[in-house]
């Protein structure tokens, strides 16, 4: 309510100040000069809650989300020691650092610990390099323990000051609320004789301004609604230059900002448009976490880098997406439609199923793999078995025409916890899959510890 009584009040002084110099000279005199000082209180008031606690609050939000993120690809990282982690903790550290600097330009820093956020971050960001050299030199225990310790405590200390800092700007943004409606209160009283000669303009003012912040309120409600619906393009087309339109401006980048961990989460593959390496981690650690059996099977082409030298990209890629089919068919065959297939890249796939279904979905794979995989040949070269190719130290051998190895590991007879732990499992069985020379798949049978 307050935007539109300050609306209100400068439409009054207009009208105060031209019906005032037709009655009494000397009173409008007065009320216009008490006025204006009320005005300008209250202006330097608004001024200080949208130049400084509103930005405080927006950005401390902006800064708690960089953070959040970071703690969330940090545990990633150390999990799954991926660069893709660790730069993805780089590049929402730059947005928070680029947060950070939006408060050393605040016209008002007071109540603003920049300084102790400052030393914080850079311990925080000194603990993540320290963990990463730790793991890099594969102390995976003593990273783990950096992690839940002393970088865990830095980041929550870093947490809950940015959070009193927010929680100190709403505190004054609510006092100046405050002291904005009393000297209004007062402001009002004071110049109500002169509010009687204006009572039309000033009602017909209050219709504009209200309409027009109805009809803004409600496209902005409309926009609620269709980013909650997924449509994150939608734009609200308010075009005024108030608080209301850098909110609608507010909802477009939410929007796009949105858009983009959608997609980051999909982390769907260019070639196969199957799941990537986020998704995978996700499904497998959720269907982990319910207890339920669960059969995890990783899928790798044997000889795919010599047919990719030979055949060159194109034809190598016309392999994977095949492959990519040949897994889908498989699935919708002898699977079920809970079950999940995944590309981790290259010519890796997952697919994530019950101890009930892996068999008869791996043998229907290498099944139509081994039917497919020959016509991707020559002629010639199909019909005598192998092509001739050089390893990576440059020497010359035959290569057989193109199996799949297929690793799955089960949580029948061991307690899986993480998919990190499952894809271990599974590399290490892949590795023994790859040594026989043939289509095959192979499950761990062995008891947990």
């Amino acid at each position: 309510m307050l935007v539109p009584t300050k609306l209100f009040n400068r439409l009054n002084i207009a009208s105060k100040m031209l019906l005032g110099y037709m009655t009494l000279v000397v009173l409008t005199v007065i009320v216009v000069v008490y006025a204006l000082i009320s005005l300008q209180r209250i202006n330097s008031l608004n001024k200080s809650i949208v130049q400084v606690d509103i930005v405080v609050q927006e950005t401390a939000d902006k800064m708690l989300d960089a953070l959040l993120a970071q703690d969330t690809y940090e545990k990633r990282y150390l999990i799954l020691r991926s660069e893709d982690m660790r730069i993805l903790f780089s590049k929402r550290g730059d947005e928070f650092r680029l947060w950070r600097s939006a408060l050393r330009k605040l016209p008002e820093k007071s109540g603003v610990p920049i300084a102790e956020i400052d030393a914080l971050y850079g311990r925080y960001t000194d603990l993540f390099t320290e963990e990463i050299q730790l793991i890099r030199m594969n102390k995976i225990k003593q990273a783990s323990a950096l992690s839940n310790s002393d970088l865990k405590n830095t980041l929550d200390r870093l947490l809950d000051t940015i959070r009193t800092m927010s929680s100190s700007a709403k505190a004054s943004q609510d006092d100046k609320m405050k002291q904005i409606s009393t000297i209004g209160g007062a402001a009002f009283f004071t110049t109500s004789l002169l509010c009687i000669f204006s009572i039309v303009a000033g009602a017909v003012a209050g219709l504009v301004v209200t309409h027009h912040i109805s009809s803004a309120i409600n496209r902005l409600k409309v926009a609620t609604e269709h980013i909650a619906e997924g449509n994150f393009d939608f734009d609200p087309d308010i075009k005024t230059k108030d608080e209301i339109g850098s909110l609608s401006e507010a909802f477009l980048s939410m929007g796009k900002r949105l858009r983009k961990l959608e997609e980051m989460y999909l982390d769907a593959s260019p070639l196969t448009r199957l799941p990537g390496g986020i998704a995978i981690e996700n499904v497998l650690k959720k269907r982990l976490e319910s207890g339920q059996p669960i059969a995890f099977s990783v899928l790798d082409l044997d000889n795919f880098k010599a047919f990719n030298d030979r055949y060159g990209y194109a034809n190598g890629s016309e392999v994977i997406k095949e492959t990519a089919h040949i897994i889908e068919n498989a699935v919708k065959a002898k699977g079920s439609p809970d079950d999940f297939i995944g590309h981790v890249g290259g010519d890796d796939f997952v697919v994530i199923t019950t101890p009930d279904y892996m068999r008869e979905i791996a043998t229907e794979v290498i099944n139509q793999f081994d039917r497919s995989m020959p016509d991707f040949y020559d002629p010639v070269e199909r019909e005598r078995g192998y092509i001739l190719g050089k390893t990576r130290q440059g020497v010359e051998m035959q290569f057989p025409i193109m199996t799949i190895s297929i690793a799955i590991v089960t949580n029948e007879r061991r307690k899986l916890t993480n998919p990190l732990e499952a894809s271990e499992i599974a590399a290490e069985l892949k590795d023994y899959a790859k040594t026989i020379p043939k289509s095959v798949f192979v499950v761990d049978k062995r008891r947990g510890a």
